[in-house]
């Protein structure tokens, strides 16, 4: 297992390294500047898109569609996940507190990459089996014709299976399964991780079968929620070392330059790997630019495209700038950074500093929803695409695959999962990239469109 997680370790670090960067924050740069930093001048009109008509019970439209905010919803059921609590503790080992200074800047130049994404999700969206359906296979080939936009949508569409649908929940289950696992271990209690893996894999087959109304349903109630709740232990945990803040920032945007005037020349973190754990898992956190969101943004039922990519960059802003923002503070406050634990231990160790025994408890709760959450955005946006593939009846096979990865995901070792997810993440942000340059003529013909309108 060791030699496989080398593998996979040197081929991940290959794409992040340059290859990525260049290509996330490339795309994000262009839109931000072909759209006039459109995530700033209408960050108002996109929140009063999301939440203007903000409720619970939705409304009813077209088999397949959801209203704008049940898809935003869908999208940071998605984005909400491990990436939030055990990726920012991650990024904050590999990379030092400086990888955050680059997953604000790659979540700010993301969001109007989003916004691109959702909109052309929505201008090519279709109606298959009698049910509305959307994603980047359909603006792929809507890009480029012939049999290079067929084999290039494939393509997109076989590694977003594997990146999500299987290796990415994995990560999901696994991250679950340490969280409770510490919990009971911390007490006495051995309980191997599978058995947790078992009940989530029970737990997400219900929703499975209910198919999208029931995913919208679920969404729309547990996302507010799952925020809500973290969001006021986090913020109670950084103001009880409040005095601590203006350090982290200190240590944010000095390591982002010079990662040795923060950790020591000892720590051997050098701005490149600030910079590529910063992105990394700034990306596998917001998922700007991955090709995963749109199909939510898809089936939103809107009055026209722009008004959906609006409500996108809101994803993003929520997904990063406040969830992941009061994770890295809740470590950096607390001063456990150099405690030797990593991941979601390192997240349960911050609250339990402060908290006791309940800290711990609350963080494996709120990781377990934020997990769960993602599994069921994560195995939709797979699920299109095996229909895109194989027919609808290829989706209960799916379906079936997805929740043994998840059990399966549980069990192994979190360096391996992680680098496994990284990997396969990184190869389908390449052809959903080439679709978004090759289209941005359309983009910005319907930003200019509609964008003046009230």
């Amino acid at each position: 297992m060791d030699a496989l997680t080398q593998i996979v370790t040197q081929a991940s670090d290959f794409l992040w390294n340059v290859v990525l960067i260049i290509i996330l924050c490339g795309t994000g740069i262009y839109y931000t500047i072909r759209l006039k930093f459109i995530q700033v001048r209408k960050f108002r009109e996109g929140w009063h898109q999301v939440f203007g008509n903000f409720s619970l019970k939705g409304k009813k439209g077209n088999a397949g569609e959801m209203t704008s905010f049940q898809s935003v919803a869908t999208a940071i059921a998605a984005q909400v996940g491990t990436g939030n609590l055990a990726g920012a503790a991650t990024a904050l080992i590999g990379g030092g507190p400086g990888a955050i200074f680059w997953m604000w800047m790659s979540a700010f130049f993301g969001m109007s990459t989003i916004y691109a994404e959702a909109t052309l999700a929505q201008q090519y969206k279709t109606t298959k089996d009698g049910e509305v359906t959307g994603g980047p296979v359909y603006y792929i080939r809507a890009a480029f014709k012939g049999t290079f936009g067929k084999v290039l949508a494939g393509i997109f569409a076989v590694l977003i299976i594997i990146a999500l649908g299987f290796t990415g929940n994995m990560v999901q289950s696994n991250s679950i399964g340490s969280a409770f696992y510490e919990v009971f271990n911390a007490r006495g209690i051995k309980i191997p991780q599978i058995v947790f893996g078992l009940i989530l894999a029970a737990i997400t087959a219900f929703i499975f079968i209910g198919g999208v109304s029931r995913l919208a349903s679920v969404v729309e109630k547990l996302v507010p929620l799952m925020a809500g709740i973290y969001i006021v232990g986090s913020l109670i945990l950084i103001i009880m070392h409040i005095d601590a803040l203006p350090n982290a920032f200190r240590m944010i945007f000095v390591g982002a330059f010079d990662p040795e005037a923060v950790l020591g020349a000892g720590a051997g973190i050098a701005v490149r790997e600030a910079i590529r754990y910063g992105v990394a898992r700034g990306l596998f956190s917001n998922e700007a630019g991955m090709g995963s969101t749109p199909h939510a943004h898809a089936r939103a039922n809107v009055e026209n495209p722009h008004r959906q990519g609006l409500a996108a960059m809101i994803s993003v802003f929520i997904d990063t700038f406040v969830v992941l923002n009061l994770t890295v503070f809740s470590i950096l406050t607390t001063g456990v950074l150099d405690s030797g634990k990593t991941g979601t231990a390192l997240t349960q160790f911050a609250f339990s500093s402060s908290f006791g025994g309940f800290g711990d408890i609350f963080v494996a709760i709120c990781l377990f929803f934020f997990a769960f959450s993602t599994i069921l955005g994560w195995h939709f946006f797979g699920k299109v695409n095996v229909e895109y593939l194989f027919g609808t009846k290829a989706t209960k096979f799916y379906s079936f695959f997805v929740i043994v990865f998840v059990v399966i995901g549980s069990t192994l070792k979190v360096d391996f999962v992680w680098s496994l997810s990284d990997f396969f993440n990184g190869l389908m942000v390449i052809p959903n990239a080439l679709a978004l340059w090759a289209l941005s003529g359309i983009v910005i013909s319907i930003a200019k469109k509609y964008g003046g309108r009230k």
